[in-house]
């Protein structure tokens, strides 16, 4: 146990090493003129960031993707369908309303949209999708006919809500979907996909185990348009405080309201697999035994990650954006690529994505091929959230092109890399990237508009393009591999086909 945590120590400081770099060596320029008290209250969080991601990536390793594993085999071979449908759609409604980033999403919307009500209706929006798909992988469906039917669904909606006059309502759409994939709900649902599709078995069965985050992902965004076509007047946001001070001086309260979300999110999860394991599953003694240990280890870690956000991460991304943004537009820019390059690395269920992706594929798409895509979709996703801040111009003019353009891959490469794209941009947008980046944003947006009138219409969006982002990369990368054989398989073929008969040895 010991060498595993050290492990795991040693792969979240080479995470959160860039990051923190970066932040400090910006820090010491004429870009941003950050305290003393800051750059400390950073500097620590960012060492309580590799304690937390470390702890936490243990803990999914021991508990987190066996609890979703036996869940979906054990219910699977009930081959009770009706069962294991409602107990699905179940799971996850309680998972996303347990969700933490959730929370402080609906909190931000309060004025017009009841938080409950929204929280709700997310958690009722993922746990239809994924029961859609589960029996996706129960009926052997086509996951790219599925996403391509409910994304034209998503932006015919779209158009619905404009001509409503309610199109400020679509940043937060589109965002609701990324922060529902969070650090608890991933290992969770990947892993359960993964032990329905091993139980089912089949020629596509490594395929068939990806797909679920994407499914998901969709859930929230139609839920919150079909909520934003009942509601009545415009989103306000008010600023909140993101001064270190104000951090600090409220350390106590912070610690207290994220043990208790994280409490929350575990305790449902937890009871429910309790239920399960008395019911259907008969695990023994030894396996629970080590899924508790792991759910201790989750629970610290996840703690530790949000307490050290909150202090050290949220007021100086805020800050950031803001004198940078004052600074100069363009030096901003620059500054978000390459901290979305680095950024993604910090988050903690990219990198349960990435063991299980090499260990589904056989090797076939390594975790370092994975996590450099990634780290260049959402270093350019976050550098074009910022280019049309600075303009000023609609969301959609990127959202539109860039799913059809991802949708239109999808009928081009290997199905599994399609699977693990749409997967890859749920998991991307995790809870460094509401926590840091869309302080950023805010900020950045605050400093070059004078105001927060355009703060949800503006700054909000950025979440979306992060899940959107990888989708094209990483079926990139099918299409490379596609190509790359296609080519190869000729220029063997056209060896053959010229070489000279006298080589060719006859037996008689």
């Amino acid at each position: 146990m010991g060498k595993a945590l050290f492990l795991k120590l040693k792969e979240s400081l080479i995470s959160v090493l860039p990051v923190t770099a970066i932040v400090l060596v910006i820090s010491f320029t004429p870009l941003a003129n950050l305290t003393g008290v800051e750059i400390a209250a950073f500097a620590v969080s960012a060492v309580f960031l590799v304690l937390g991601i470390g702890l936490f990536n243990l803990g999914a390793d021991l508990a987190m993707t066996p609890m979703g594993e036996h869940v979906g085999a054990g219910l699977t071979k009930s081959k009770k369908l009706i069962v294991l449908i409602s107990v699905c759609f179940l799971m996850g409604v309680l998972i996303t309303v347990a969700e933490p980033d959730l929370s402080v999403l609906a909190s931000q919307v309060q004025a017009v949209m009841n938080s409950t009500v929204l929280i709700i209706t997310v958690g009722a929006g993922v746990g239809l999708f994924l029961v859609l798909a589960i029996l996706k992988i129960v009926f052997r469906k086509s996951l790219s006919m599925l996403l391509m039917f409910f994304y034209m669904m998503l932006f015919a909606l779209c158009a619905i809500l404009i001509d409503g006059g309610k199109g400020n309502f679509l940043p937060l759409s589109f965002d609701s979907g990324g922060v529902t994939t969070g650090p608890i709900t991933v290992p969770f649902i990947m892993a359960l996909g993964v032990g329905i599709s091993t139980t089912i078995g089949g020629r596509n069965a490594n395929e068939n185990s990806f797909g679920l985050i994407a499914m998901c992902s969709i859930g929230p965004i139609l839920a919150v348009m079909a909520l934003a076509l009942t509601s009545q007047g415009d989103i306000t946001y008010e600023l909140a405080d993101y001064s270190v001070e104000n951090s600090l001086a409220n350390f106590r309260h912070i610690l207290g309201e994220h043990s208790l979300d994280v409490l929350k999110a575990l305790g449902l999860i937890v009871i429910f697999f309790l239920v399960l394991q008395f019911t259907v599953l008969k695990l023994p003694r030894k396996k629970l035994a080590q899924i508790g240990v792991g759910i201790g280890y989750t629970f610290i870690g996840l703690v530790i990650f949000l307490v050290a956000v909150v202090i050290g991460f949220m007021p100086i991304g805020f800050k950031l954006g803001q004198q940078i943004a004052a600074f100069s537009p363009v030096a901003l820019v620059a500054f978000g690529f390459v901290l979305g390059m680095v950024v993604v690395l910090a988050e903690p269920a990219v990198h349960v994505l990435n063991k299980q992706v090499e260990e589904v594929t056989g090797g076939g798409v390594r975790k370092i091929e994975m996590l450099l895509a990634l780290s260049i979709a959402v270093g350019v996703s976050i550098c074009l959230s910022l280019i049309r801040m600075i303009f000023g111009f609609s969301l959609l003019y990127y959202l539109i092109p860039g799913y059809l353009i991802s949708l239109g891959l999808s009928f081009f490469v290997p199905k599994i890399y399609t699977a693990i794209a749409f997967d890859s941009g749920g998991v991307a947008s995790g809870p460094l990237t509401s926590s840091f980046i869309l302080p950023l944003a805010i900020g950045a947006c605050v400093s070059l508009s004078g105001g927060t009138e355009s703060i949800m219409t503006d700054a909000f969006g950025v979440v979306a393009m992060v899940a959107m982002t990888p989708l094209i990369t990483i079926q990139a990368l099918g299409f490379k591999a596609v190509t790359s054989a296609k080519v190869r398989s000729k220029i063997v073929m056209k060896r053959i086909l010229s070489a000279d008969d006298e080589q060719i040895i006859y037996f008689k």
